[in-house]
């Protein structure tokens, strides 16, 4: 565990058609996580640098591309209407293979992503748990049709042996938190989330849905 003033870096791998609030729920819950921890910092990455457009119309800048990209504590790929072309994307697929083990994790269809790419075979996910608009099955009930391995399980987090995935949508941030909480402990993880009035949801979400850690 990392005393509070130690340098961390958390990995954004984002792609066209990834939802804005997956954003907020990474990028801009590590902004804030700063008030507590100064040296934690996040940075964006995708198949190459420049202008992603997300979900909706926004665009956002990735800093760094598969193959130009700093250290990182973890790399979390974020969801969004994008993930279904992601899933057959050989360069997107080739950088998750390359990743150490357990450096993974995905918030909401982010977690899809890493089933295409092998790193969900045989352990336990989560993802989000209702069908969107024209979806023909939620995306819970579709991650074992892309790594035969995996067991889905309704949670608010799972993290199987370093590899973390979270719910659909909000969740992203108790996905978020729980790996700060990992990096920096269950206190300082506390005083984020209250910090961003999210203490009373992480709580509720948690004692609702679980968090399955093994």
């Amino acid at each position: 565990m990392k005393e509070r003033d130690a340098p961390s870096r958390l990995g954004i791998v984002i792609y066209e058609d990834v939802e804005p609030i997956d954003i907020g729920g990474t990028v801009g819950v590590v902004s804030m996580a700063r008030r507590v921890l100064p040296d934690i910092e996040s940075v964006t990455i995708a198949a190459r640098p420049g202008p992603v457009r997300l979900a909706g119309g926004l665009s956002v800048l990735a800093q760094f591309g598969f193959g130009d990209h700093p250290p990182c504590d973890c790399f979390v790929v974020c969801g969004g209407p994008g993930w279904q072309t992601q899933i057959t994307d050989p360069a997107m697929l080739a950088f998750l293979r390359r990743l150490p083990a357990g450096n993974a994790a995905a918030v909401c269809t982010g977690g899809l992503i890493l089933a295409a790419a092998g790193l969900l075979d045989g352990r336990r996910a989560t993802t989000r748990r209702h069908a969107a608009g024209a979806e023909p099955a939620a995306p819970l009930a579709r991650l074992g049709t892309l790594a035969a391995t995996v067991e889905p399980i309704e949670a608010a987090v799972v993290d199987d042996r370093g590899v973390i995935t979270s719910g659909g949508v909000s969740l992203a941030i108790d996905g978020t938190l729980y790996l700060i909480g990992r990096l920096y402990g269950e206190d300082a993880r506390d005083e984020i989330a209250r910090l961003i009035e999210y203490d009373r949801a992480f709580a509720v979400n948690r004692d609702a849905l679980g968090h399955c850690v093994s």
